[in-house]
């Protein structure tokens, strides 16, 4: 078992154990999907958990062929204007290293976050600050504790790595249940994972009551927070943890400039942690080597674009509502999203589901959660949102 550890630990400072190294999943549909490929069942179906699985459409549908591309929760209405065209007066000197330009965007973020740019590490894309965390901190083994079903970057990585999931229901309401996780938390957890809003519900854990559980739990174990849809929450439930890294709390927020930033292609992202813990990181790896000279100078003109940051918010939510009212015409229940998606149950058998939608030009995902058929829908523009109701109804009819 040593000798496996050491193995390990050798290959992974060797760099073969990135992203060259793990099952690359090859499908343009699944742009937000973990990079290492989970347990399938005799179906092809892609199992999460004993109770959560993704139903899986062969074969994949290419993205110019599909009216409406609703399978990935990218922003269609990014980037930025501002950030165009910051990349492009940038990209002329794409053949310079970035390091003075990242330092800034640093700063710019340090600042905006309220904390010191020691506590800042860039990435391209939050992903990958995921699962280079899932990397690092299971070399020797452990477990980790989330909830089930969320999103399973950070675990499947783990569990390459050679960690142990340790999955905790979400409540009856969709929510984290703060109580059983707490409890979850053994002498071999190593780091508790939390996404809030969560994918794939869109659900939100009341904010004051998972502050209180993250600083509780971080004196135990580090508690790593995903905050990739936070942006489009309404400002009165809008509640980030990063308040926590000034009161020394051992905690990860992961934030990126793929959601409400329309800029999921450019790949940039952070994560807000102590230093010390960004130092355990940066031992093995470099986040913000991967990110390019143009996308930095993108994201800085982005954070400043407030207007189309707000645009980009409001189109959301009409996209949102448009999906929610569609539902409600024809009958069928739906989870209150704070995301960029919205959950809701179907009565087809999810494989023939996503066939039909294909056939109609829509782009969807499908999972199976506690033995029942869910869509997952992405919110596109309008007019996309539209073919995506005008499919459902003779889908389902």
């Amino acid at each position: 078992m040593e000798s496996t550890k050491l193995n390990r630990r050798d290959w992974l400072k060797s760099g073969l154990l990135s992203i060259g190294g793990l099952a690359i999943a090859p499908h343009l549909s699944f742009g937000e999907t973990p990079r290492v490929f989970p347990n399938t069942d005799k179906y092809g179906d892609f199992l999460y958990s004993p109770f959560f699985k993704e139903h899986i459409n062969k074969p994949f549908a290419e993205p110019k062929a599909l009216l409406a591309k609703l399978n990935a929760n990218e922003n269609p209405h990014g980037p930025s204007p501002k950030a165009l065209e910051a990349f492009k007066d940038a990209a002329v000197k794409g053949n310079r290293y970035a390091w003075r330009e990242l330092f800034d965007l640093m700063e710019k973020i340090a600042e905006k976050e309220g904390v010191a740019a020691e506590n800042i590490m860039m990435a391209p894309g939050s992903s990958d600050l995921l699962e280079k965390t899932g990397m690092v901190l299971f070399l020797d083994g452990g477990n980790v504790v989330s909830a089930d079903p969320s999103y399973m970057s950070l675990i499947r990585v783990a569990e390459a790595t050679g960690a142990s999931w340790k999955g905790v229901p979400l409540k009856d309401d969709w929510s984290h249940d703060l109580d059983g996780m707490e409890k979850a938390i053994d002498a071999d957890t190593k780091l508790v994972y939390i996404c809030n809003p969560n994918n794939p519900t869109g659900t939100i854990t009341d904010g004051k009551k998972l502050e209180d559980f993250c600083s509780r739990a971080s004196d135990k174990v580090p508690v790593f927070i995903d905050e990739a849809y936070l942006d489009f929450m309404p400002d009165d439930v809008q509640r980030s943890m990063v308040s926590l890294i000034n009161k020394g709390k051992n905690v990860i927020i992961a934030r990126t400039f793929s959601k409400i930033h329309g800029m999921a292609g450019l790949r940039v992202g952070y994560v807000v942690a102590q230093k010390e813990m960004l130092d355990k990181l940066q031992k093995i790896t470099r986040g913000g080597m991967g990110i390019t000279y143009p996308s930095i100078y993108a994201a800085s003109a982005s954070m400043d674009d407030t207007v189309f940051l707000e645009k980009s918010k409001k189109l959301n939510t009409e996209s949102r509502e448009h999906v929610y009212a569609s539902l409600d015409a024809m009958g069928m229940d739906y989870v209150k999203s704070y995301t960029s998606f919205v959950l809701f149950p179907i009565e087809l058998e999810g494989k023939a589901f996503l066939k039909m939608m294909t056939e109609q030009g829509v782009g969807v995902r499908s999972f199976e959660i506690h033995g029942k058929n869910y869509c997952r829908v992405s919110m596109g523009t309008m007019e996309e949102m539209k073919i995506f109701s005008k499919a459902l109804k003779k889908v389902i009819v």
